[in-house]
């Protein structure tokens, strides 16, 4: 009869499009439901400290447009979140921002920036050609980029905390300072492992928010903008041939190995490590990078990435679901049409001490994925291994702050450990070879029976004028 009957689940199971975009939608809205916490809302603020700072600077410079950058920005929030059902995070891509602000580069040309490495990270998504990078590419040195990644966040929190004034003198001001960097830092800590309870980020992002509201209303910098509610809108940017031409060159070709590697193939571990019911593949976050800037570019927006950084930062903070970034997203399109670039006085008022305690915070959660190297490696040999290409890849990529260079030291190393294993055998045969001990003799024994000779060799003079070991001690 049990042959039979259909079980519950068999008769539940839905047949057809239609029934399966309906139970699709239900499981959907029931997980929205469940994910409205302040946890999530609080975990969606994690990466503000990576955003804000860069999307601030390109737009005071207009080099990028502020209301489109906010309005694309939660758009691809929104995608993201439904397509990969977690807290993918969108963030700028760093290389293009710093290159920008560096030679001064064009909206046009930073435009033309962001789509080139788009094309190419999605031609290798739809080509499926990235499954090539992610098979050969050793999980150490995908480790040494997170680590590498944690390390130089580490680096650029401390330069904004350092923009605060030190401790008292004259000096000192009362919105951004040493002491609010130490508080922050506090709070992050106490409650580092009740983040789901405590918002610890949406605590610090509303402290910050007085803090950049009394200071652009008090003491205001010069030609301020102040929010301004309305309707803003955005418009359309053609790079030139010329500009696209100086973007690739310039900003493209440095950011494409940053975004393959960091935003693509060690985002996807690090997906795998915190939703393994949920892995994100490579091929479609490349896609997702690519749609996200060859169509936000042609508006003005900062052309973004993901990045497995902002995901361990929003994950830290309480981000367990694709809630907290559509409630991110929902915010970013809000400001963005009804304040649009107004908002740019009251970003630069944001001080850089909170901001910088969460980019560290956010650098901590990434790099501390690299304690896993080793899990399920049982050979002692190659656990060291694994630990020194890391530890290769990492420091070639903080030293040279080039993901790229990073990358292709880490692949020399791996590759010559296993030549060396290869073909040249063990370490541990190579010293099984040199000292061999007799049968019966335990290593202590051994050990003891060589003092012995040494000693006796110690005290016998051999060369009659040669004092003995006794007499030059006496």
């Amino acid at each position: 009869m049990s042959q039979v009957l259909p079980t519950a689940q068999e008769h539940e199971q839905p047949t057809g499009l239609v029934n399966r975009l309906k139970a699709d939608a239900k499981d959907r809205m029931h997980a929205f439901r469940a994910g409205l916490r302040l946890g999530e809302l609080s975990g969606s603020l994690g990466d503000l400290g990576t955003l804000l700072p860069i999307m601030l600077s390109l737009s005071l410079t207009g080099q990028v447009d502020l209301t489109a950058s906010l309005i694309f920005g939660g758009l691809w929030n929104i995608v993201t979140g439904l397509m990969f059902r977690m807290p993918m995070c969108v963030q700028p891509m760093k290389s293009i921002a710093a290159i920008a602000l560096t030679n001064h580069m064009s909206m046009g040309s930073v435009m033309s920036a962001g789509m080139g490495v788009s094309a190419v990270v999605m031609l290798l998504g739809i080509t499926r050609t990235i499954h090539i990078v992610q098979k050969y590419t050793p999980m150490s040195v995908i480790r040494g980029i997170q680590l590498g990644t944690a390390i130089s966040f580490g680096g650029k929190a401390a330069e904004l905390i350092k923009q605060a004034k030190s401790f008292g003198g004259e000096s000192w001001t009362w919105d951004n300072n040493y002491e609010w960097a130490c508080l922050a830092f506090i709070v992050v800590f106490i409650f580092y492992y009740r983040s789901k309870r405590i918002p610890t980020a949406m605590i610090l992002f509303t402290v910050g928010l007085i803090i950049a509201f009394i200071k652009l209303y008090t003491k205001p910098p010069l030609n301020a903008a102040y929010p301004k509610i309305g309707v803003y809108g955005i418009s359309v940017t053609v790079p030139t041939w010329e500009e696209f031409k100086h973007g690739f060159v310039s900003a493209s070709l440095g950011q494409i190995p940053l975004t393959s590697l960091n935003s693509v193939i060690a985002l996807a571990a690090l997906a795998k490590d915190l939703f393994p019911e949920r892995p994100a593949g490579t091929p479609a976050i490349a896609v997702s990078v690519g749609m996200m800037n060859l169509v936000g570019c042609f508006f003005g927006s900062i052309p973004y990435c993901h990045g497995s950084g902002g995901l361990a930062a929003q994950y830290r903070f309480g981000a367990r679901t694709e809630v907290s970034i559509i409630i991110l997203g929902l915010l970013k399109i809000f400001f963005g049409v009804f304040f649009g670039s107004s908002l740019s006085g009251l970003i630069a008022s944001y001080p850089s001490a909170i901001l910088g305690v969460m980019l560290f915070v956010s650098g901590i959660e990434l790099g501390a994925v690299a304690r896993t190297v080793n899990d399920g490696v049982v050979d002692d040999q190659k656990r060291h291994a694994n630990f020194i290409v890391m530890i290769t890849t990492a420091g070639m990529l903080v030293g040279f702050k080039n993901d790229g260079i990073g990358f292709l030291g880490g692949l020399v190393a791996a590759a010559c450990f296993y030549i060396g294993s290869r073909y040249m055998g063990k370490a541990d045969e190579d010293v099984e070879t040199l000292v061999e001990v007799p049968k019966g003799v335990t290593p202590v024994d051994d050990l003891l029976s060589l003092r012995k000779v040494s000693s006796t060799v110690n005290s016998v003079d051999t060369s009659g004028d040669r004092p003995t070991a006794s007499n030059t001690a006496a």
